[in-house]
């Protein structure tokens, strides 16, 4: 192991009903006002809104609505405060006290300043962003897709009903599976140092996220499955997969930013096509930890099975493994390079 700090200060509320709580929450740190920040119509429909509307009304919270926000958020929504939900809220709450552009604190020009508090109810699991200090976000006009975080920038509270993540799609969450494998592979096989339990917590997990979206695709409604599959998700990207960690990287996310920074790409459905073609190309650089993979995950000898597997689960649970079912041609390559 190596030495390491670990800091998360984001309290998690976890299970039915939960959302109900937010009022609460929010009054415990003294809120009085509002910017909810929210994708679809989805959450009025189910009833979401109105639950959270009441909750800040009995703690006297008023409310500005920021509805619309887009699965990629791109820099121009940030500016004018409608940009992915929660990613825009931490880019949001970075960029309000910030007199300049909030994509100089992107791009480095500016350190970030004391942010204001962010708080979370999540609806779809996948990004981790409940429990981490990042916000990922797509300059339009430069093709650049960044990310930013601080010590302000992790959620106060963040609200995992595994009820309110039911309507997501079976595409959906297919792609959000795949975001889930790509944060703790990359550490799993990058790592130039890697516990032993580290590599155990990661194919816990992947087993978990593999079990859970096959359930899950046969029955939605398993709220059972739907928790754990949330929860893995919050664990593979909370600092816990690389604390004792030493020399990881994250290059398939790296890669699939150029995707969906030049394309109207699913994040998760990018990483999917990235992920086995990387593998291939990496395995022999740690060929010790991808037979271990192979062996560990669906009982496989070789770097090159296990590899083969993964692609064909991606195929399985219908998420794409070739650029072309993106829609991205051969020609399109240097762009992407």
């Amino acid at each position: 192991m190596e030495n390491f700090t670990y800091f998360n200060p984001t309290q998690i509320d976890f299970g039915i009903g939960k959302e109900q709580l937010i009022g609460q929450h929010l009054a415990e740190h003294g809120i009085k006002k509002v910017l909810l920040c929210y994708g679809s119509e989805r959450i009025k429909r189910d009833g979401l809104f109105n639950t959270v509307h009441q909750s800040l009304s009995d703690q006297g919270i008023d409310l500005v609505e920021c509805g619309g926000i887009v699965s990629n958020p791109v820099i121009s929504k940030v500016r004018d405060a409608v940009a992915l939900a929660l990613d825009s809220a931490k880019a949001i709450a970075a960029g309000v006290r910030y007199e300049g552009d909030v994509w100089d604190l992107f791009i480095g020009k500016a350190p970030i300043p004391s942010a204001l508090p962010v708080f979370a109810i999540l609806t779809l699991a996948a990004t981790g962003s409940e429990m981490n200090a990042y916000a990922v976000v797509t300059n339009e006009d430069t093709k650049e897709k960044l990310f930013i975080g601080s010590p302000d920038t992790f959620p106060k509270v963040s609200i995992l009903n595994p009820a309110l993540m039911q309507g997501v799609s079976r595409d959906y969450l297919a792609y959000s599976a795949a975001d889930v494998i790509a944060h703790v592979i990359e550490v799993y096989f990058t790592a130039s140092t890697q516990p032993k339990l580290l590599s155990r917590l990661a194919e816990s997990l992947l087993h978990t996220v593999i079990e859970t979206t096959e359930t899950l695709q046969d029955d939605p409604t398993d709220h059972a499955a739907r928790g754990e599959f949330a929860w893995a998700a919050t664990l593979a990207q909370n600092g816990l997969t690389f604390s004792g960690a030493c020399g990881f990287s994250y290059p398939n996310h790296a890669i699939e930013h150029a995707l969906s920074a030049l394309f109207k790409v699913p994040h998760g459905a990018g990483l999917s096509v990235v992920i086995p073609a990387w593998m291939k190309w990496y395995h022999s650089r740690n060929s010790a930890q991808f037979e271990r993979f192979a062996q560990n995950m669906f009982g496989l000898s070789t770097a090159e099975q296990g590899i083969a597997a993964l692609e064909a689960w991606f195929n399985k649970i219908g998420t794409p493994t070739r650029l072309a079912q993106l829609q991205i041609k051969e020609s399109d390559l240097p762009a992407i390079v």
